[in-house]
């Protein structure tokens, strides 16, 4: 007997071995009915003993509930978390993953040292560790300009200074068994490499118009029907948002969205099954364009309301619903709902000083991460129940501009770049706080 004894827990197995038990006396105890006692829950639907009844005293919605009559189901013991597993010594803005002969990478574009990083995973030693690199390179037209800006911004003492190439993003894509990478960058044009299986190393084979690409500030790639696509979102005044198609040969300019409207973030989507890009800008709200299959070239169709300002734009899914996250620098990011002829209002967050509000899924379990460049980054959960987010975790993170989950080895990573900082790595963590 235990009885009156005022207790609110057990430890677990305190009957393990206890075969013959015939009566067990817990009346008189304040039992505490959250996941540690969940074990006791199941206990009582498999043994054979007599138990008197007993009730719950704590948590509210459990008070006076008799222990016997809840089940295991009722007990949401499950969390998560992300736990800082590496650290990489340097600065960052793009983090791509790829698949690759079987292989998972990761692929970091350093902005301040002019180089796209590749990581593969040491199975060993259980970490990512270096596997290629591409330097950035000028083109020769180009270097005497560019020498000639990069001491104007340090005889100016801007904030952000740009050395080198500054590499801003390495977009990897993967066709017919090839590698491909194109390599945006501020200073020295655009460039497209090609993984030589043959020399182990990765060799240019092509520049991107730099009358067209200027300031290029995000890349997305993309396939429709049978024909890869990869779209420049070009910051500067005098650029120009373009889409780039793959011949078979290499990558040529398909379609010019819009001129001098300094596009900040470009992203593909679909909508109702069709292939659909909405581009970020400073001069205007988001614009949405949607592909035409008679002329194959996007076409606009409209753009999304009270969202001026808006830096960028990312999607994610719920069962078939569509969903974008919007990032602000400037006042509240938001969350909205494609309601059929438009985007809707979901939910609105804080975001002063955010350039990145990411949704990702690992596993069953759907985020959104809000960076900020001023104080903690945020992790929000969806919550089914609520068809919302709710907060989650913060995550301290200098100047984050992208987060991208890998999945790798059985486990669940989250990259986070760092354009001040150190780059890092989290490893998502499956708690059972029953155990």
């Amino acid at each position: 007997s235990l009885a009156n004894n005022n207790l609110q827990s057990l430890p677990k197995d305190i009957f393990k071995g206890l075969d013959s038990l015939t009566n067990v006396d817990l009346r008189g105890n304040a039992f505490n009915c959250d996941c540690k006692l969940k074990w006791l829950v199941e206990w009582l639907g498999s043994t054979n003993a007599t138990v008197e009844d007993i009730y719950c005293e704590s948590p509210p919605e459990y008070k006076k509930r008799k222990i016997n009559s809840l089940s295991p189901k009722e007990f949401d013991c499950i969390i998560t978390e992300f736990e800082v597993y590496q650290s990489l010594p340097y600065q960052s803005l793009s983090v791509d993953t790829f698949s690759y002969m079987n292989d998972e990478y990761v692929v970091i574009a350093q902005p301040f040292t002019g180089k796209c990083i590749f990581l593969e995973w040491d199975h060993v030693e259980v970490m990512f560790r270096n596997y290629d690199n591409i330097t950035g390179m000028h083109t020769a037209q180009d270097t005497t300009l560019n020498q000639l800006i990069q001491k104007v911004l340090l005889t100016l003492s801007f904030t952000f200074l740009f050395i080198g190439t500054s590499t801003v993003v390495c977009k990897p894509i993967v066709i017919k068994s090839q590698l491909f990478v194109i390599v945006a960058q501020l200073f020295g044009g655009s460039h497209i490499y090609k993984r030589d299986r043959f020399a182990n190393k990765f060799i240019k084979i092509q520049d991107i118009e730099i009358l067209k690409i200027r300031k290029p500030n995000d890349i997305e790639t993309f396939k429709i029907a049978e024909d890869w696509y990869f779209v420049v979102a070009d910051s500067s005044k005098a650029g120009f948002t373009t889409v780039y198609k793959w011949n078979g040969n290499g990558f040529y300019s398909h379609q010019s969205l819009h001129a001098w409207y300094r596009d900040t973030d470009v992203e593909y989507l679909e909508i109702s099954g069709k292939p659909h890009l909405i581009l970020s800008s400073s001069s205007q709200r988001p614009v949405i364009y949607q592909w035409n299959k008679g002329t194959n070239e996007f076409v606009k169709r409209f753009d999304i309301q009270d969202m001026e300002d808006a830096y960028a734009v990312k999607h994610f899914k719920v069962k078939e619903d569509v969903y974008i996250c919007l990032t602000r620098f400037i006042g509240d990011s938001k969350v909205m709902k494609w309601g059929g002829s438009a985007f809707l209002d979901l939910q609105r967050m804080p975001s002063r000083g955010s350039m990145v509000f990411q949704p990702l899924q690992i596993s069953n379990y759907q985020y959104a991460i809000l960076g900020s460049d001023y104080s903690f980054t945020q992790v929000y959960y969806w919550d089914a129940e609520k068809a919302k987010f709710v907060k989650f975790q913060e995550l301290n993170v200098q100047a984050p501009r992208s987060f991208i989950h890998v999945s790798i080895d059985k486990r669940d990573f989250l990259f986070a770049s760092s354009f001040k900082g150190t780059t890092l790595i989290y490893k998502h963590v499956i708690v059972d706080l029953s155990a």
